[in-house]
């Protein structure tokens, strides 16, 4: 019997396979919880159809994003922190702080696509790296002067 996937199987397949397996298999185990549906020429439209639009989807969530990178690593955040003699600040610039800095530049990002392992607490220039989504990465730069 062939049927299509409509989730990840281990040892079987991945989304949208079309593959043949017994038919005991398919009718008392895949089907019933929903992992497959029979291939019949209706279903295989149907996820062909719905395939497509998911193409399309991320094709346009991936344009985005680059469009987003381009406009982000344009933008140099700079921030004025008072610092001790070595260049140690008193306080620290946090993912939330670079995050308003950017929606004041008009880019709303959320503070947890921010990869900032620990909060900055030197002076100078430093690349902070953002996750956006369709797995596009971009890098932020943060500038941190003395403040008078």
């Amino acid at each position: 019997m062939e049927i299509i996937l409509k989730e990840n199987v281990e040892g079987l397949g991945n989304i949208g396979d079309l593959i043949k397996v017994k038919a005991g298999y398919a009718r008392n185990y895949l089907v019933p919880r929903g992992l497959a549906v029979e291939a019949n020429t209706k279903n295989i439209k149907e996820f062909e159809h719905h395939k497509r639009q998911m193409e399309y989807k991320a094709q346009r969530l991936l344009q985005g994003s680059q469009e987003l990178k381009g406009r982000i690593e344009k933008v140099t955040c700079v921030f004025a922190q008072r610092a001790g003699e070595e260049g140690k600040l008193f306080g620290s610039v946090t993912a939330s702080e670079i995050a308003e800095k950017l929606s004041e530049a008009g880019i709303e990002i959320d503070r947890k696509k921010i990869q900032l392992d620990e909060p900055i607490k030197t002076l100078g220039d430093h690349q902070v790296p953002l996750r956006l989504p369709a797995g596009v990465s971009a890098t932020i730069k943060v500038q941190v002067v003395a403040a008078e």
